[in-house]
Formats: C-alpha cells, sequence, structure tokens
C-alpha cells in the first residue's frame, strides 16, 4: 500500500471515529506519515473533494488546521446536490467521481451509474467535437439524474 492510500485510511478512520467530522493538522499528518506536507494536500484534494462527498475548510497559520467532513444525505438529496454542483462543462473524471460517490452512497444502483458512465463517455460523445465535449457530457449527465429522480418519485 502506498503513502497516498496509508494517509487517505488514516483519514477515514479519523471521520468514522468522530462520526463523519475531523481536525487534522497537516504538518502532524506529514510528520506521522515521514512524507512533505504537500503530499497531505494532495491526499485531501483528490479523495476528500466534494464530488466525493466531503467538505473542507482550512485555516493556514501556527493554529491551522483542516476540517473534513462526510457530507450526510438521503439518495435524493445527493443527486440534487450533485446536479447543481455541475456547471456548464464537465469532463470525464470528474463525472466518474461524482458517480462513485453517488453508487458508494447507494444513490444510484450499479446498473444506472455504468448506464450513465456508458452515455457521457468519450465514446459516446464521439460524434461531438473534443472542444464541445465537456459542455455537452455536463448537460447530459443533469438530465440523467433528474431522470432517476423523477423514476423513483414514480415508484
Amino acid at each position: 500500500m502506498g503513502t497516498s492510500d496509508m494517509i487517505a485510511n488514516f483519514i477515514l478512520g479519523m471521520l468514522d471515529d468522530a462520526g463523519g467530522s475531523a481536525e487534522l493538522q497537516r504538518s502532524n499528518l506529514a510528520e506521522k506519515f515521514r512524507c512533505v506536507p504537500s503530499q497531505i494536500n494532495y491526499v485531501i484534494s483528490t479523495r476528500f473533494s466534494p464530488e466525493r462527498g466531503y467538505v473542507v475548510e482550512s485555516r493556514r497559520g501556527g493554529n491551522g488546521y483542516i476540517r473534513i467532513t462526510r457530507v450526510q444525505m438521503t439518495p435524493k438529496m445527493l443527486i440534487m446536490h450533485t446536479v447543481n454542483s455541475v456547471g456548464d462543462s464537465l469532463d470525464l473524471r470528474t463525472a466518474a467521481a461524482f458517480v462513485a460517490n453517488m453508487l458508494d452512497s447507494e444513490a444510484l444502483d450499479p446498473r444506472s451509474a455504468s448506464l450513465v458512465l456508458t452515455a457521457i463517455g468519450d465514446a459516446a460523445l464521439r460524434p461531438i467535437s473534443p472542444e464541445h465535449r465537456d459542455i455537452v457530457r455536463a448537460s447530459i449527465f443533469k438530465h440523467l439524474l433528474v431522470s432517476t429522480l423523477m423514476d423513483a418519485d414514480g415508484e
């Protein structure tokens, strides 16, 4: 297991132990894992992003801290939050992170997640010029998610 994985697992453990919200100091974590503070920044920015269902607050300085909070939402709220978080453009990597978060939170079932990723993938969008794909991807993504909400209301 790599250092980034160990750091992420340690933070996840802290979040679990603290009920979903934890404060940590970058320098203490860097010392504990014998790495540079920028590696802590990297782990936090890639593994604890809003797309993955976390809110990160940071205060710099001598008594600075990083507060990470796992956002607890109902599946319906998570889907609406995701729709509202997507702007006019969406790259495939960010879309995949959103889908993974919704899948982990059971807001999407595995079949729906697979269909969404297929519909917004580069292969499906190949007829669209590369400079317009992320705009079309965002539109399709949001419409598919809203559609899943309507399907859920109809059950």
